[in-house]
């Protein structure tokens, strides 16, 4: 590394919140309260032409490596890799992180919350661990390794270990408070531990990404705040931009989507129901800017903050749902009448909220559409930098050059005077495709990084030049998301709409017939940028050709499990026939969970799907996720050692269960066929999530599991 180690090298923080839209930060013009991170902007810079891609690990990649995302393999969600080199889902060797980069040249590097860059397949408590985050570059992780998990009980990771969750929500735990006091312990060991070497903290909490959850004070404090619903709440935001100087005079607010009805053309249950999900995640929000002022007032508080330079943004712009009408619980009906029934649980233990499709759109003021598309609502987030030393306190200053979050890595390494190595571990490194932007912190007026930037999400496609952005029309995922607009699902048909972005701030006015020539080449450099970055093939389906075999496809015919601490990773076993037989010793009044079976953790439950617990020495099987199906066994055992059969023989549209004890026959039942995701993670001896009716979890089996056998009976031949 040229990078010399000296004092004067600042700590580096990068926070990067997720499913943020552009309009929902006090500073950035929402009415939601989030003083920690205004006091940020106040003290720093925001930037109002900052850009991502339209999804989380793409973003992520690209922020981490200073590539786009295509290039380093990540064209769409880690957790549908395929074989297309633009789309493997796996950072390549070439592509050293940042935190690499910082960590050869000294730094402590620390990343915290959210990863999701590993392949599906790869981020389970097996490995391989190749794309983890100690292997690129971080010296500690604490977190969860895909797209989402529940705030109330998380799928978390310790380094390369399953986590624990350390405590329950009856006695406060929530994720985000978990992560920051990690993030702390973190940053002061290092510090007592090695003085004034600087440290680089990448801090991504779950936050702002369903499922929204926080503690019901935070929700309570906006009863009521959301009555008047999203039309006028974007216009409020709107106004408010023009007050901050978040957007300029003279910019349009682009009109409501067809796919996002009239607030007022709703009816009473519904309103109360929508007005509800927003005062959930307005609380969400807050509680997770009170998370990070924690973090500020360390930094504060150890004399580190005036030399350490802290970015916060968002992934991608605020997300929308499949169902227009957001939802409420996993695996649950979300029509309106049910949400209703239970609109006080809402953000709680057990839930999985979500907002509706027009608070979206709010989110995104003044822009057009949202999350998972090329236009400026789904790429175009809010930017912080704080760096006292650098640029001051009290300037409230803002930016207008067009960024990247490939700009980020750069900007850092710049920063703390870190030359990349081109050779990393013997690999040759990629060039990477991002730009230091720390001339535009000093001067407002100094040139942008970049003039041409691309944009592409399952056939979404836009390219940014000198001021001027093309985007097309076409819908990505139509099989799965009620489309915001009329447009296409054939790459042939598609509009390219032209926008000149110095005087349509929100891209509004389509100059596609005034200026056919210029569009043209913007097409054109689109086509040459996709050629350049292993863009094409595109698709604009998730069901892409998968270059994995999932375990689920290709499950062993006998496993053998032991209790234990970790999950471990199986197939489903409910979608085919199988014989499960556990070895026991039980003692005087056995109880305690035998087994849990639970989802795939990115489509978790709280949960399991299946499991087995004694009550008294009476085994009890339970499936559904509510436990709707429940089998006690009428043979209760004894102190001594017993054998437990369970098996499953799937037919048409049910399932046969029968349990044995010791060759005796204990009980039976036919079962409908259960609609769940994929089940991945078998608990041995434990379970992990909710409390409900006599299934507690935590509570291990008070004897000794010697052994548990799963056979798999193979499928009848057509």
């Amino acid at each position: 590394m040229t990078g010399e180690k000296r004092r004067s090298r600042p700590n580096v923080v990068v926070i990067l919140l997720d499913d943020l839209g552009f309009a929902e930060l006090g500073c950035f013009g929402s009415s939601i309260a989030t003083p920690a991170i205004d006091a940020l902007a106040r003290d720093g810079l925001r930037y109002t032409n900052f850009h991502t891609t339209p999804l989380c690990s793409p973003t992520r990649a690209s922020l981490l490596t200073g590539r786009n995302h295509h290039a380093v393999g990540m064209g769409m969600l880690a957790d549908v890799p395929a074989e297309a080199p633009g789309y493997t889902g796996r950072v390549p060797r070439s592509a050293a992180t940042v935190a690499r980069h910082l960590r050869d040249a000294g730094y402590g590097t620390f990343a915290v919350g959210k990863w999701h860059i590993a392949p599906r397949d790869e981020s389970g408590p097996g490995g391989p661990f190749d794309r983890w985050p100690l292997q690129l570059g971080f010296d500690r992780f604490y977190g969860f390794m895909r797209g989402l998990t529940d705030q109330w009980f998380p799928d978390l990771v310790r380094d390369n270990s399953p986590a624990d969750v350390p405590y329950g929500p009856e006695e406060g735990y929530h994720l985000t408070e978990d992560l920051v006091t990690e993030a702390l312990a973190m940053m002061q060991t290092h510090r007592a531990a090695r003085g004034d070497d600087p440290f680089f903290l990448y801090f991504a909490p779950g936050a702002v990404h369903s499922p929204h959850q926080a503690p019901a004070s935070h929700i309570e404090r906006y009863r009521g705040a959301f009555d008047h619903g999203w039309d006028v709440e974007r216009e409020r935001r709107f106004q408010r931009q023009l007050e901050l100087g978040v957007i300029p005079a003279g910019t349009v607010n682009t009109e409501r989507p067809p796919s996002v009805p009239a607030w007022d053309e709703l009816g009473e249950d519904a309103r109360r129901v929508f007005a509800r999900q927003m005062e959930v995640y307005a609380g969400f929000l807050t509680h997770t800017d009170e998370q990070i002022g924690r973090i500020v007032e360390y930094l504060r508080l150890s004399d580190q903050l005036d030399d350490t330079v802290i970015y916060l943004t968002s992934d991608n712009g605020a997300a929308h749902h499949p169902s227009r009408a957001g939802t409420w619980a996993k695996f649950q009906p979300n029509d309106v009448a049910t949400m209703l029934e239970h609109v006080d649980e809402f953000g709680g233990v057990g839930t999985h909220n979500h907002y509706a499709r027009g608070w979206t759109w709010a989110g995104t003021t003044p822009f057009r559409y949202w999350k998972g598309y090329s236009w400026l609502g789904g790429v175009r987030t809010p930017l912080i930098v704080h760096w006292p030393s650098r640029i001051g306190r009290d300037n409230n200053a803002a930016r207008r050059q067009f960024v990247h979050v490939v700009d980020v890595m750069p900007s850092i390494l710049e920063a703390a005077g870190v030359s990349p190595d081109p050779s990393v571990d013997g690999v040759d490194q990629q060039a990477i495709d991002g730009a230091s932007m720390l001339s535009t912190m000093d001067d407002a007026s100094s040139p942008a990084p970049r003039d041409t930037q691309y944009f592409e999400m399952l056939g979404s496609r836009a390219i940014y030049h000198d001021g001027w952005k093309a985007t097309t029309d076409h819908l990505p995922f139509p099989e799965m998301w009620e489309p915001p607009m009329e447009g296409s699902v054939d790459f042939a048909k598609d509009h390219w709409a032209l926008f000149d972005l110095g005087s349509d701030f929100s891209e509004a006015v389509d100059l596609a017939d005034a200026e056919p020539d210029r569009l043209a080449g913007m097409v054109g450099l689109w086509e040459a940028e996709a050629e350049r970055n292993q863009v094409l093939p595109i698709s604009d389906s998730g069901d892409r050709p998968d270059s994995i075999r999932s375990l689920r496809d290709d499950p062993r015919p006998r496993e053998v499990y032991f209790a234990g601490s970790q999950p471990v990773t199986t197939s489903d076993l409910l979608a085919g026939s199988f014989e499960l037989t556990a070895e026991l010793v039980a003692g005087p009044e056995s109880s305690g969970v035998l087994w849990a079976h639970h989802p795939n953790p990115y489509t978790f439950s709280t949960r399991p799907i299946w499991s087995c617990h004694v009550v008294d020495g009476v085994p009890i099987l339970t499936f559904g996720l509510t436990g709707e199906h429940r089998i006690p066994s009428s043979l209760p055992m004894t102190e001594g050692r017993h054998t437990l059969v369970v098996r499953f023989r799937r037919e048409a549209d049910s399932a046969r269960v029968t349990v044995s004890l010791d060759r005796e026959q204990a009980a039976e039942l036919s079962i409908p066929q259960l609609h769940v995701p994929p089940v991945r993670q078998l608990y041995i001896g434990r379970g992990v999530g909710v409390r409900w009716d006599d299934f507690d979890p935590s509570r291990g089996f008070h004897g000794t599991i010697v052994r548990v056998t799963v056979q798999r009976t193979p499928a009848p031949r057509s």
